[in-house]
């Protein structure tokens, strides 16, 4: 299984970051690889909404449409990801976003297998590079909705 993790301290609030990870249907005006998203279903679950959502992702002659549940925790600011169908044999993914001091300390943490012994080889192999890429498209997203230094 391949996995990552950061934490990061940005210059914006916990619900601005919160926001923009929950929008899924918006990933692919910014997202790499992200060519099409499609949200199935949003279901109130009391203490979180669940959503099931549809991604297409694309890599040079790789298209593929993956499912997932989106697990969306407004009040803890948590964000949790889990497959639910395509070429993954398991995937997860944890964002967590909290207030600090000038901003927002964001934490983010996946980890996968794909089902093909030849892509889990060939994603090990940008895996890292791959998913720094797409941390900083959420910054770079962040900033151009709420500006450089937005704290308010």
């Amino acid at each position: 299984m391949t996995s990552h993790s950061e934490t990061r301290v940005l210059p914006y609030t916990a619900q601005q970051m919160y926001d923009l990870v929950a929008d899924v249907a918006k990933y692919p005006e910014f997202l790499p690889w992200t060519a099409g998203a499609t949200i199935r279903s949003v279901t109130d679950r009391g203490d979180h909404q669940e959503m099931l959502a549809d991604l297409v992702i694309s890599f040079k002659l790789f298209q593929e449409r993956f499912g997932s549940r989106v697990r969306l925790y407004p009040e803890r600011k948590r964000i949790e990801t889990e497959y639910i169908q395509g070429p993954f044999k398991h995937m997860e993914s944890v964002w967590q976003f909290r207030d600090v001091p000038h901003g927002v300390e964001v934490s983010f943490r996946t980890d996968f297998e794909f089902r093909n012994r030849l892509l889990q080889h060939a994603a090990g192999v940008f895996f890292h590079q791959a998913m720094t890429q797409i941390v900083r498209a959420f910054e770079k997203r962040a900033q151009a909705l709420y500006g450089a230094r937005s704290t308010a």
